[in-house]
């Protein structure tokens, strides 16, 4: 029997938090085809993103019923509208309590948190939005990658490749996720180095990013 990992298509998300672990996966599902891995959203209609490229779901949430993992990647405002998509948050909710993997990459983590999903947990996104998961009943920590059961969550945007090579080790074992690595070439160098984030100013974010979220979620008792 297939361990379906399904992906969450929303619009307005960023490609990368979708494209990125996706593309791990899918090599993992090409050297061990006991795992697939799908697209769901809605609709299988394009949708937009937050770049001008448009992305279809391979699957609507009514096709997929009991998947092996979930993962839901993250954005700005197309992600605070996903916190307040009751479709969307429905069938996170459905498949989560059987799912033996709820991930998120980036603020994705904010969607499992309005699901309901974070309470108690300790869990990471995007780090502008650290606080935002303290009032959704998380405990946010600052690391790339957290795991606390079930739910697995990556740091922002790019951190879902590491993520996701985290979760073909868990799965498949240390040699297959190197040969994954390997295959997609993954061997980080950035030009500029890595981050300095004692000059990044996180508090001075918190109130643009609360006001984004209060413009989607006008009902919902921790952004009143």
């Amino acid at each position: 029997m297939k361990r379906t990992i399904a992906f969450v298509l929303y619009p307005g998300l960023t490609p990368l938090d979708l494209v990125g672990p996706l593309q791990v996966l899918s090599v993992l599902a090409q050297f061990d085809p006991t795992y697939e891995v799908v697209v769901v959203g809605a609709t299988t209609s394009p949708v937009g993103s937050d770049t001008p490229l448009s992305l279809s779901a391979s699957h609507t949430f009514d096709e997929i019923a009991s998947p092996y993992a979930i993962v839901l990647p993250g954005g700005t405002e197309g992600t605070f509208a996903a916190m307040g998509d009751e479709r969307l948050l429905e069938w996170v909710r459905s498949v989560a309590p059987t799912a033996s993997v709820v991930g998120s990459v980036c603020t994705g983590s904010l969607i499992l948190g309005v699901a309901g999903l974070l309470e108690g947990r300790r869990a990471t996104t995007h780090w502008s939005c650290l606080h935002v998961l303290e009032k959704l009943g998380a405990t946010p920590v600052t690391e790339r990658i957290v795991e606390d059961g079930p739910v697995i969550t990556a740091a922002g945007v790019s951190a879902g490749i590491d993520w996701a090579l985290h979760l073909v080790q868990r799965l498949a074992g240390e040699e297959m996720a190197r040969n994954v690595q390997n295959m997609i070439e993954y061997d980080p160098q950035p030009p500029l180095g890595p981050i300095d984030w004692t000059k990044v100013d996180r508090a001075a974010f918190a109130p643009y990013i609360d006001h984004l979220i209060a413009q989607t979620l006008t009902d919902h008792p921790a952004f009143q």
